[in-house]
C-alpha cells in the first residue's frame, strides 16, 4: 500500500513543480525509481497557445535524475500527448525540467557538465551515471545556448588577449565584464574585424550601455572602441603601463650587465677586473628585486636591492622612478592631482624612460581616465590563469570551437 505521507515527502524532495510522485521502488544494483504524473490535467498547445484537456495517449519513459546520496535516481515520467481542440493538431507535453528526446533531467546535465569542466569526459563517464555519448550531447545542448549569448547590464568592458600557444604568436581576444569578472567572449583572433563582428552581434542597445572600456596600449582596440562605442571612455590599463616601464628597466639591467661582462674580458689589470667583478656580482640575479613591488620584498631581497643600487646609479634612479609611478596609481583617486603628479614624473623620468615617456604622451587622456573610477583589466589575469588550467585539462577538446565552449561554460553554467 502506498503511504501518502511518504509520497508527499518524496514529491517535496524531488522539487520539480510540474510533476508529483505517485509511487516509488528500490531495485538492487539499479537504484530508486520514482513513478510520477503531471500535476495539471491539461497542457498548452505549442502551435496556438490554447489549453488542451483532450488526452490523445500516454507516453511513459524513464530518465535519469540527480542521485539521492549514493543511490541513483530514475524518474518514470508520463509525457502525455494531446490533441488541440482549436487548431486540431496533436502535440506532446513539454516539461521545463527535461528536454524532449533526452534521457536525463536538465539539472543532472548541469551537474555532469560541472564535473566535466573540473575533470574530463572519460573520468566522469567512468562513474557509470551517464555515458560518454550522453555527456557529449549535454555539452552540445549547453553550447547551443551560448551561441546567442548577449551580456546584460554591461557597464565596464575589458578587451585583452591571451596566447593560445605560448611563444607561437597565436593570440585570441577576450571580452570581460569588469564589474562581475566574467568572461563574455573568447574569439578566434584579436583583429579589428573579429572583435567588431562580436560587438555588432551584441547590438546597439547593449553597446550604448557601456560607460568605460579598459584596453592595453594597442591603437587597434582604441580605434574600434571609438568607432563602435563612441560614448564610452577609453581607459588605458595601468598594469600594461607598468609592464612597459618594467621592460624598459629590465632592458637597462641587461645592457649594463653585458657591458660589465665585456669590460671584464677586456680588463688589462687585476684591480680593474676585480672592480668590474664586484659590479657584476651586484647585477647578477637582480631582475626580480628590481621589478617586484618594493614593499613585497623580504629582508634578503631588500639587501640585494641595496647592493644593485650601490653598483648602478642608473638602475637606482630607474627603480625609484618605477616605484613613484606605481604609488601615483595606487594612492591618487582623482584625475586633477593625477595630471600634475604624472606631469612632474614625466619631466624628471623622461631621460631614463624615453619609450615610456612617448607612450604617456600618446595615451595621456586614456591614462588619466583611470583615476576616475580605477578601472583596469586586472580581472583578465585571473581569467587568463583559469583558461590555462582549462587548456591543460581539456581532454577531448582539440579545436578552438570546443575550447571556446568549455571556457564559456566555466563562467555561464547556471
Amino acid at each position: 500500500m502506498v503511504n501518502k505521507r511518504d509520497i508527499k515527502i518524496l514529491t517535496e524532495i524531488l522539487d520539480l513543480s510540474e510533476i508529483k510522485v505517485i509511487s516509488h521502488s528500490l531495485h538492487n544494483g539499479i537504484g530508486i525509481i520514482l513513478q510520477t504524473e503531471p500535476i495539471t490535467s491539461y497542457s498548452i498547445c505549442p502551435h496556438c497557445g490554447t489549453k488542451s484537456f483532450k488526452l490523445h495517449q500516454n507516453h511513459r519513459h524513464i530518465i535519469k535524475d540527480l542521485s539521492f546520496g549514493e543511490k541513483p535516481v530514475f524518474l518514470e515520467i508520463n509525457r502525455r500527448q494531446f490533441k488541440c481542440k482549436t487548431c486540431k493538431k496533436p502535440f506532446s507535453e513539454e516539461f521545463d525540467f527535461a528536454k524532449k528526446k533526452r534521457t536525463y533531467t536538465k539539472r543532472l546535465a548541469d551537474k555532469i557538465i560541472q564535473d566535466v569542466l573540473e575533470n574530463d569526459i572519460h573520468s566522469v563517464a567512468s562513474k557509470g551515471i551517464v555515458t560518454t555519448e550522453e555527456i557529449e550531447r549535454m555539452l552540445k545542448d549547453a553550447s547551443e545556448k551560448l551561441l546567442n549569448f548577449k551580456p546584460a547590464n554591461l557597464k565596464r568592458l575589458g578587451i585583452d588577449e591571451i596566447a593560445l600557444r605560448k611563444g607561437k604568436g597565436n593570440y585570441c581576444a577576450v571580452l570581460i565584464d569588469l564589474d562581475t569578472s566574467k568572461l563574455l567572449a573568447i574569439l578566434s583572433g584579436r583583429t579589428k574585424d573579429v572583435i567588431r563582428e562580436t560587438l555588432m552581434i551584441w547590438g546597439t542597445e547593449i553597446l550604448e550601455q557601456i560607460e568605460e572600456v579598459s584596453i592595453d596600449l594597442w591603437q587597434t582596440y582604441k580605434n574600434l572602441v571609438t568607432d563602435l562605442i563612441p560614448q564610452a571612455q577609453v581607459v588605458a590599463d595601468r598594469f600594461h603601463i607598468m609592464v612597459q616601464i618594467n621592460k624598459e628597466l629590465d632592458a637597462q639591467r641587461k645592457k649594463e650587465k653585458r657591458m660589465i661582462e665585456e669590460s671584464i674580458k677586456k680588463a688589462k689589470t687585476l684591480s680593474d677586473k676585480t672592480e668590474y667583478e664586484k659590479v657584476l656580482e651586484g647585477l647578477n640575479k637582480s631582475k626580480y628585486v628590481l621589478l617586484k613591488n618594493e614593499e613585497e620584498l623580504n629582508s634578503e631581497q631588500i639587501n640585494k636591492l641595496i647592493q644593485v643600487k650601490a653598483v648602478s646609479p642608473t638602475l637606482k634612479a630607474m627603480h625609484e622612478f618605477k616605484e613613484k609611478i606605481r604609488n601615483i596609481f595606487n594612492k591618487t583617486d582623482n584625475w586633477y592631482p593625477a595630471v600634475f603628479k604624472l606631469g612632474m614624473w614625466l619631466s624628471k623620468a623622461k631621460t631614463y624612460f624615453p619609450k615610456s615617456n612617448n607612450t604617456f604622451i600618446r595615451w595621456f587622456d586614456e591614462i588619466i581616465a583611470y583615476f576616475d573610477n580605477g578601472t583596469t583589466s586586472g580581472a583578465v589575469e585571473g581569467i587568463n590563469n583559469k583558461l590555462k588550467l582549462i587548456k591543460r585539462s581539456a581532454y577531448g577538446f582539440r579545436n578552438f570551437k570546443n575550447f571556446r565552449v568549455r571556457c564559456l561554460l566555466n563562467w555561464h553554467l547556471n
